[in-house]
């Protein structure tokens, strides 16, 4: 399975951007899509995640409410739409698949996008 990560940008502080993750490949063999993001120094971290077989969302609780995670099927692309943009928020953002069960753990996962970078001034 490939990963393109794209939509990653310069925004002011209140912003918004979306963030797409385009799969090819065998994607058949995948069910989850993972969000993780990473600033500098710091490790990566889970943003959100679907599992689309259970119809499972999940978001970490410093994105709740500001983040939505969402798939176009036919597209073999999954989408990040991040509102209200904080100075926190910038990272380099990494989208990343698995099949089973969801989990948070990107040490789980196994194929990964090549990263979006997210910068947010204040």
């Amino acid at each position: 399975v490939q990963l393109q990560a794209s939509g990653g940008g310069l925004v002011q502080a209140g912003g918004s951007l979306r963030l797409s993750c385009a799969a090819s490949g065998r994607t058949f063999s995948v069910n989850n899509i993972g969000w993780f993001r990473q600033a500098p120094g710091k490790e990566r971290e889970f943003v959100a995640g679907l599992n689309w077989r259970y119809n499972v969302t999940k978001y970490a609780d410093s994105v709740k409410g500001r983040f939505t995670i969402s798939r176009d099927n036919a597209k073999n692309t999954v989408y990040l739409q991040i509102n209200s943009l904080k100075p926190e928020d910038t990272a380099v953002y990494y989208c990343a698949a698995r099949s089973g069960l969801f989990t948070s753990n990107y040490k789980n996962y196994a194929y990964w996008g090549q990263g979006t970078e997210v910068t947010v001034s204040s």
